[in-house]
C-alpha cells in the first residue's frame, strides 16, 4: 500500500529509498551546453534515478529539459507522451495556484520534455528535484518516467512541477539528454542512481 500512496502523491524520494539505491555516476556543470549520460543505462537495475541538485541557468527564464536515446546518445528526439502540473507561491503571498500545464506536455513529440520551467538565473536561484526511469532496456514495453521538481522562478516564486509520461518505443533507452532550452547550465550537479 506504501508503494502506491508515494507514487499518487509524487513522493518519488521515498519509492526509492524503499527499493535501495546505488550511484553509478555524477556530473557537475560549468557553463554546460548538454550534460548526457550514455553509460551505465542498461538491463542491470530495473529503475533508473536521476537527482538534480542546485541547478542554476546561465540565462534568465530558462527550462531545464531532457531527452532519451535508444542508439548510445548519437542522437537524441524519441517521441514522448507526456502530462505536466505544477504548484506555485510568489514570495509576497499574492499570487498562488495548482493547474495542469497544458503547454508543457507532449503528445507524441520528439520535443526536450519540460521538467523546470521559468527558472532564474538570479545568484540565489536555482533548482532541484528527481526523475524515475523505469526499465529502460525493456524490448517490449514503452518506458515510463515520473519527475518531480522544485525551483526559484524567475518572478520571485516557488515552483514545484510533477510531470509524468513515457517514451513511445519498445526499443531499449541507453542515453539520456538534460540542457537549457537557452543558454548553457551554469551549475549544478546531476547523480544517476540504479534502484534494486
Amino acid at each position: 500500500m506504501a508503494l502506491y500512496k508515494n507514487i499518487a502523491y509524487g513522493n518519488i524520494g521515498a519509492l526509492a529509498n524503499a527499493s535501495g539505491e546505488v550511484l553509478i555516476s555524477s556530473q557537475t556543470a560549468s557553463s554546460s551546453a548538454t550534460i548526457s549520460f550514455t553509460s551505465g543505462i542498461d538491463s542491470t537495475y530495473k529503475i533508473y534515478k536521476f537527482r538534480f541538485i542546485n541547478v542554476h541557468p546561465e540565462n534568465d527564464d530558462a527550462v531545464f529539459q531532457f531527452q532519451g536515446s535508444s542508439n548510445g546518445g548519437s542522437s537524441y528526439g524519441i517521441a514522448i507522451l507526456s502530462t505536466a502540473f505544477r504548484a506555485y507561491s510568489n514570495e509576497a503571498g499574492n499570487s498562488t495556484g495548482l493547474n495542469y500545464e497544458g503547454s508543457n506536455d507532449l503528445d507524441l513529440s520528439t520535443n526536450f520534455q519540460y521538467l523546470m520551467e521559468g527558472i532564474g538565473n538570479d545568484n540565489d536561484q536555482a533548482g532541484s528535484g528527481e526523475l524515475l526511469l523505469f526499465e529502460p532496456s525493456s524490448t517490449t514495453f514503452v518506458k515510463h518516467f515520473m519527475c518531480n521538481t522544485a525551483f526559484y522562478q524567475k518572478s520571485d516564486a516557488m515552483q514545484q512541477n510533477l510531470n509524468a509520461g513515457y517514451f513511445n518505443t519498445t526499443s531499449a533507452i541507453n542515453a539520456i539528454q538534460f540542457k537549457m532550452s537557452n543558454g548553457d547550465t551554469d551549475s549544478g550537479t546531476i547523480e544517476m542512481y540504479g534502484i534494486k
